[in-house]
C-alpha cells in the first residue's frame, strides 16, 4: 500500500518519537540502524520530513532529529502525504483524467468506500500515540525490540 520510502519513514518517525519522549535527539545513523535502512536513504527521508515540518532537527554536538509539542497532532495520513503524496486519497484508481462523482469510472464507488476506511484508519491515532503503543509493548516494530 505504501512505498518503501513511506514504510521506512513511518518506522523512522515512530522511533524518533520514542526517543523524543525520553528526552533524546537521534542522528540519522542511529535511526537507520533501527529501521534497517541504508543511512543515506534514511537521511534523505528525514531531511525531507524536516523541510515539511513533520519532525525537527538541531545541528551541533547535542543535535539530532526530534519531535515535540509542535508535532503532536500529526497522524499517519500526514506522514503518508508528506512522503508519497495524496494519490492514495485522490485521483482515479484506473488513471483516468476525468473521474468524479458525476463521471465515475467502473471502480469509483468501490474505491471511494475503501479510501474512506483508509483515511479513518490513518487519522485515528497520532504518530505520538503509535510510538507510545510501541514503547509500552502493545504493538511492535521488530527492529525496535530491545
Amino acid at each position: 500500500m505504501f512505498s518503501k520510502a513511506c514504510q521506512y519513514g513511518i518506522k523512522a518517525v515512530i522511533y524518533i518519537w520514542q526517543q523524543s519522549l525520553k528526552g533524546n535527539k537521534v542522528g540519522a545513523k542511529e535511526v537507520a540502524e533501527h529501521v534497517d535502512v541504508p543511512e543515506p536513504f534514511t537521511a534523505k527521508i528525514l531531511q525531507d520530513l524536516v523541510r515539511k515540518k513533520l519532525i525537527g532537527s538541531q545541528k551541533g554536538p547535542n543535535g539530532g532529529f526530534y519531535v515535540g509539542k509542535e508535532h503532536e497532532s500529526f497522524t499517519l495520513k500526514d506522514l503518508v502525504v508528506a512522503i508519497d503524496g495524496d494519490e492514495l486519497f485522490s485521483g482515479c484508481s484506473l488513471g483516468l483524467k476525468e473521474c468524479s462523482e458525476i463521471n465515475p469510472c467502473p471502480l469509483h464507488n468501490e474505491v471511494k468506500k475503501v479510501r474512506t476506511h483508509i483515511i479513518g484508519m490513518l487519522t485515528k491515532k497520532t504518530l505520538r500515540e503509535l510510538a507510545t503503543e510501541v514503547e509500552s509493548g502493545e504493538t511492535v516494530l521488530a527492529r525496535f525490540e530491545q
